[in-house]
């Protein structure tokens, strides 16, 4: 059994998350900026299916990437140098969003239902969540978005409609936060396709101990600057 949540964001210590399935936490509570903020300080972050009750998990082992040990292959530096693709920061956050929740090849459906949709534009007009886009003559063609809380940034999801779209994007998101001081990126769940790209496995202990550092070094939030990925590559 899990915990439901009422009317305030006091969540349960994340010790308490389950094992299977791994790191469910708690139900019920909102999506409001307050609840999000209040979970994303703690490691805990919303994920549920259609049709039921918000869903809030902490798992352990944990995914992260620190920013400046990101893995750029030798093909995907080429794709950088080639500059195939004009990068822009917080242009399209809704696209972006909208884009990362359409359906994919052996997928059935989304988590990003449309309350989470509506819940993180609103984290975007505040300033917490961002977008990185990678476009090609003017088309959106990948990108991803997350939370920026102090200094660390909670990867949502990302999407690609041409080859390395979401990889580039990712790797000028990387070198951003570098410059500006980020110690982590959260990547939730493990997957190969992170691994690959230099994310590597955590205990939630350690996690829950680096991110209550992180966010309390607070930068303001506020929109990043469209051209805020120019040069790096």
């Amino acid at each position: 059994m899990i915990p439901w949540l009422a009317d305030s964001p006091e969540f349960p210590p994340v010790e308490t998350a389950l094992t299977e399935p791994n790191g469910l936490l708690a139900a019920g509570g909102a999506l409001d900026p307050d609840w999000l903020l209040a979970a994303y300080r703690r490691g805990i972050f919303p994920w549920y299916s259609p049709g039921e009750p918000i869903l809030w998990w902490s798992p352990d082992p944990r995914l992260v990437l620190e920013p400046a040990r990101i893995r750029i292959s030798r093909s995907l530096r080429r794709t950088l140098r080639r500059h195939c693709f004009e990068v822009r920061f917080d242009t399209a956050f809704a696209e972006v969003v909208s884009a990362c929740a359409a359906p994919r090849p052996g997928q059935r459906g989304t988590w990003i239902t449309p309350a989470m949709r509506r819940a993180y534009r609103r984290m975007h007009e505040l300033g917490h969540a961002h977008s990185v886009e990678t476009w090609a003559d003017g088309r959106l063609v990948g990108g991803l978005y997350g939370i920026a809380v102090g200094r660390a940034f909670f990867g949502e999801s990302m999407f690609s409609r041409e080859s390395d779209a979401s990889k580039v994007a990712l790797a000028h998101l990387a070198r951003f936060l570098e410059t500006r001081g980020f110690g982590m990126i959260d990547c939730q769940m493990t997957t190969s396709h992170l691994l690959s790209l230099g994310a590597s496995e955590i205990s939630r202990a350690d996690f829950c101990v680096e991110i209550s550092r992180l966010t309390s070094e607070g930068l303001s939030p506020g929109p990043w600057p469209p051209d805020a990925g120019a040069g790096f590559f």
